[in-house]
């Protein structure tokens, strides 16, 4: 240590000649293992960095590359024969005392270069651990980042945006059914395990016995290695977006509008373009639980995304399928903005209609109406979920404000949305408004059943009845959260599907749908969307093992009877 003291005083008193020149040499002392070293010989290379970058600024990057470099755990591979045959974490105790010398490094640089923050963010970009490392990797840099944010509030829009950029990336390689089957191997296995080698050792409880070396117990732990590593991602997002907006356990309103306004602009150019993320967008959904207000200005920037002509029209039916969700699912939203929110969809419902329902293009087609049909379809849902809200206390007065949206007349238009929302959500609307006898809907569906021709192949597997059972594409972006860990910090604001009444069940029963599949209706009853394509095959020889449907228990609606067509 006292050697590299002296050698660093002597190149701190001569920094004005490690020039371009000698970056070579500069390289050598930027490689340098200091964190690891005594107190005094990390505080002497600090003040060497300092005069470094302050004396010669072209050494800025590869200094900022050097500190970036620590924001992720060592690696230790051993080597046999020249081939590695171990590389792991390196878990050392004195890792986030090193990551705070790390961040003391940063300030150190930022505060002698004020243009530190343009050449930092492309080097945190390109140092982004590949998504296939290990959880500890991608969990302490992304801790990292969001630590930087703190003291370089001017990145914080640029670095939200490369994280949620990543977790994009996880989430969509990691489907919902992914998950599930994966979970469902696991439970399985275990169960096996416990049964053959029952009493032998118990792990879980050894582990726990550990005290804090074990982070989370193995209950806790998803299945699917790429889901387990979102839960770990997304739990870290959560914690940092409630201290950034709490101070002191108290809401500080400032902080969190700015971070509103970073995070819907990340939403905006991020998410709303991705198809059927599955997780991140919840995000979104825990900032808005914070204050009504918020989540009003949320409902808010969706219906302008919505209603305005220029956007394109995909961006519109997404718009419309948040609205819809987010209505539906969250349970901080009070009556009075669903009603407020209804009035505004039906409304601009009724005006599409007028403008449309007579003119060349009044005929029911995806490709020209599709904002209008993902409108529908939000309202129905919003419908089927908050209906005994709307009409909870005065039910006279409840009634008479379902009547006044004049359903009617939306079902029975020309543009027969009807005939294009999900199956699933159309069964449930209709047996709801029968109940209330706000508008009759099954002479329309036996109506477009009639209409609708499945195409029949013949095929080695047997014929194969194909039908297209989503054709607006959509999907339900607040559909149950399935990461374990960070669900908990979800679910007291999420509501979850409520069984239905006896009578309501009764009405459910009856034959509905005779063009669609059992599958088609299970996706959206188990509390999922239709992914994708659209299109639902079955083999005809395969029709037993589809109608053994499964009815999960995640807040789901219960499955209702569909007749298959003969």
């Amino acid at each position: 240590d006292a050697q590299i003291i002296n050698w660093l005083h002597e190149f701190r008193a001569s920094v004005a000649y490690l020039t371009k020149e000698l970056e070579q040499l500069v390289s050598i002392l930027l490689k340098l293992p200091w964190l690891r070293r005594g107190r005094e010989v990390v505080e002497e290379y600090l003040s060497f960095l300092g005069n470094l970058v302050s004396a010669q600024t072209v050494h800025l990057r590869p200094c900022l590359r050097m500190i970036v470099s620590q924001f992720v755990p060592p690696r230790i591979t051993i080597r046999e024969d020249d081939v590695d045959i171990s590389d792991s974490d390196d878990d050392d105790e004195n890792l986030s005392e090193n990551f705070n010398t790390c961040h003391r490094a940063l300030q150190t640089v930022a505060r002698y270069v004020p243009s530190t923050p343009q050449f930092l963010m492309p080097i945190l970009a390109e140092n982004f651990p590949f998504i296939n490392k290990s959880e500890r990797t991608l969990e302490c840099y992304v801790h990292n980042l969001l630590r930087v944010t703190v003291y370089l509030p001017s990145l914080r829009l640029q670095i939200l945006e490369l994280i949620i950029e990543k977790l994009l990336k996880l989430d969509v390689s990691t489907p919902q059914q992914d998950i599930e089957d994966a979970e469902e191997t696991a439970n399985n296995s275990d169960s096996e395990e416990k049964s053959t080698e029952e009493g032998l050792f118990d792990m879980e409880e050894d582990q726990e016995r550990k005290g804090s070396k074990v982070v989370f117990s193995g209950s806790e732990r998803m299945a699917h290695p790429l889901a387990e590593c979102l839960d770990i991602l997304m739990t870290i997002l959560f914690s940092y977006i409630k201290d950034v907006c709490y101070v002191d356990g108290k809401l500080d309103i400032n902080n969190t509008k700015d971070l509103y306004r970073d995070l819907v602009s990340v939403f905006d150019k991020l998410i709303l373009p991705t198809h059927a993320s599955c997780h991140v967008q919840y995000f979104m959904f825990y900032i808005c639980s914070f204050k009504l207000g918020l989540a009003e200005a949320f409902l808010d920037h969706l219906w302008k995304k919505l209603h305005d002509p220029n956007n394109p029209s995909v961006i519109r039916q997404t718009a419309g399928s948040y609205i819809g969700s987010f209505l539906a699912r969250a349970k901080f939203i009070p009556v009075v903005t669903v009603k407020a929110c209804l009035d505004l969809l039906v409304n601009w419902l009724h005006k599409y209609i007028d403008n449309q329902d007579t003119g060349a293009n009044a005929y029911c087609d995806v490709d020209l109406h599709g904002p209008f049909y993902s409108t529908c379809q939000a309202v129905f849902y919003t419908l089927i979920f908050r209906h005994k809200q709307l009409l909870d206390g005065n039910l006279r007065k409840g009634l008479s404000y379902l009547q006044s949206l004049n359903f009617e007349r939306i079902v029975m238009c020309q543009l027969n949305p009807l005939k294009i929302c999900i199956p699933s959500v159309v069964n449930l609307f209709a047996a709801i408004t029968r109940k209330y006898q706000l508008v009759f809907c099954y002479t329309i569906i036996e109506r477009n059943n009639r209409q609708f021709i499945p195409v029949v192949r013949s095929g080695a597997g047997g014929d194969l009845v194909q039908m297209c059972t989503n054709p607006l594409d959509s999907f339900f972006p607040f559909d149950p959260y399935m990461l374990k860990r960070s669900k908990k910090t979800i679910d007291p604001f999420y509501q979850f599907w409520e069984e239905l009444s006896a009578e309501d069940l009764e009405n459910l029963k009856k034959p509905i749908k005779k063009g669609s599949s059992e599958e088609d209706d299970d996706d959206f009853l188990k509390g999922e969307t239709p992914q994708n394509d659209g299109v639902v095959g079955i083999a005809s020889n395969s029709y037993e093992s589809n109608t053994q449907s499964l009815v999960s228990s995640i807040g789901s609606p219960p499955d209702c009877y569909v007749s298959y067509p003969q």
